[in-house]
């Protein structure tokens, strides 16, 4: 608490992190600010009654990191997913089109055409998701068993304005994201996450309050710590592959002669796979909210498909295997290991007893894979507590203290706390971290 204290101390970093939480204010403020051309009575009267039922959207995922503004159609109701989406399908790309790879290791320069790229595809993406969101509601799938009129107008300048408005609070999103990274503390995209995550905590461990009583709720606290305990210690272990630097002259100065590492966390794709796979799940579910209701394959998708009201072994074994699929695949594609034995060689780098070159390329990839297997079935382990709670519980499918969120919450908390320390250290104070 004293640490923290100086840091408020710090006029610089005192500014920072109110300019953060003023920023972060006025997200929250525009996620109950209701979309014009939605009649917001009937929208909230729905969205009771879907959560009441415990019935699962499509849009789960967008649901979760938009702070519930997804179920009130507010302005922010697509909140940082196109933005996220985009960010991973640049990255991606860089393995598909030379071009992006160029731009990628041409430094600032290029990092910042490729973050231009990404904005444009954010707006792409914020447009279709709106118009899918629009129609969804046109339709009546979006809140299940609700008949109530969502949208009186269904004029074309009427919904022509209803997904400017969603566009338009994505746009504001992603300049809200960028601003905090630039002129506050932490990471602007993940702060924003953050904070509409754990402004779902209190409702969601209020409704296990109401529902199962105080002692299922302390258990669940309980539970909550032991699993938050060893997520920390999870997402800060790392396997360190030490480094040596031979020397060397340049004009009359002697560089090299250094020993460092090269860091490999055991959770190295971080939070990915798991919003890859919940995404890739979602697309049966939509196309059988397209379907008409009693039809085989409706029914068979609802049922195995879908984590709603009942558990389902079909569900949890192919949402492990995608998590397990893309935590290896996402870490093949960042993690370059003919990159870094290339550079290693060229600066005059090795590991010990590994020969330079090839030898050193086909050592790393051996560690990241060794590393990379218990990681990721620490996700799918971490990813099935809410399904466990939907068993245990009767929680919903977005219950709190699991997979993505909990990942999130804790990697963004750990994230800002290291920024704030830093900074505290250049101002030659006690950090926060001891």
């Amino acid at each position: 608490m004293n640490s923290f204290v100086r840091a408020l101390r710090t006029p610089e970093l005192r500014n920072k992190i109110l300019f953060t939480l003023g920023l972060l204010a006025v997200y929250r403020l525009g996620v109950f600010i209701p979309t014009p051309g939605f009649d917001y009575t009937n929208v909230m009267t729905c969205s009771d009654q879907s959560q009441a039922a415990g019935s699962s959207s499509v849009l789960g995922m967008v649901s979760l990191f938009s702070g519930g503004a997804l179920l009130q159609l507010s302005i922010f109701s697509l909140g940082v997913m196109p933005y996220i989406t985009a960010s991973i399908i640049i990255q991606l790309l860089r393995v598909v089109i030379p071009r992006f790879e160029a731009l990628h290791k041409e430094g600032q320069s290029g990092t910042a055409k490729l973050t231009q790229y990404t904005r444009y595809l954010t707006i792409g993406l914020a447009i279709l998701q709106s118009t899918t969101i629009i129609t969804l509601v046109r339709s009546g799938n979006f809140f299940p068993g609700c008949t109530l009129e969502l949208i009186p107008d269904q004029s074309i300048p009427a919904l022509v304005l209803m997904v400017l408005t969603m566009t338009v609070g994505t746009v504001l999103i992603m300049w809200m994201g960028e601003m905090i990274t630039e002129r506050g503390i932490g990471n602007g995209m993940s702060l924003l996450i953050f904070t509409s995550i754990a402004a779902s905590f209190p409702v969601a461990l209020g409704q296990i309050f109401e529902l199962q009583g105080w002692l299922t709720f302390s258990l669940v606290i309980l539970i909550a710590l032991l699993v938050m305990l060893g997520v920390v210690f999870v997402e800060q272990s790392q396997r360190r592959i030490p480094v040596q630097y031979a020397k060397r002259m340049v004009g009359r100065r002697m560089y090299g002669g250094t020993s460092t590492y090269i860091p490999i966390k055991v959770n190295q794709a971080g939070v990915i796979p798991v919003i890859f796979a919940s995404s890739i799940l979602a697309l049966p579910t939509m196309a059988a909210s397209f379907g008409e209701p009693g039809e085989p394959w409706v029914d068979w998708i609802n049922t195995h498909l879908v984590m709603g009201a009942s558990f389902s072994w079909i569900y949890a074994l192919v949402y492990v295997a995608l998590i397990i699929f893309f935590a290896f695949f996402y870490v093949s594609i960042t993690f370059n290991a003919e990159e870094i034995a290339d550079n290693m060689k060229k600066y005059g780098g090795f590991v010990p007893n590994v020969r330079a070159g090839k030898p050193t390329e086909r050592y790393l990839q051996y560690v990241i894979n060794r590393i990379q297997t218990p990681g990721a079935i620490y996700l799918a382990i971490i990813s099935l507590i809410p399904l466990f709670a939907l068993v245990y519980l009767g929680a919903s499918q977005n219950f709190p203290l699991g997979g993505a969120s909990l990942l999130i919450i804790i990697g963004v908390g750990l994230d800002t706390v290291k920024q704030i320390d830093a900074k505290l250290q250049q101002h030659h104070y006690e950090g926060i971290l001891r």
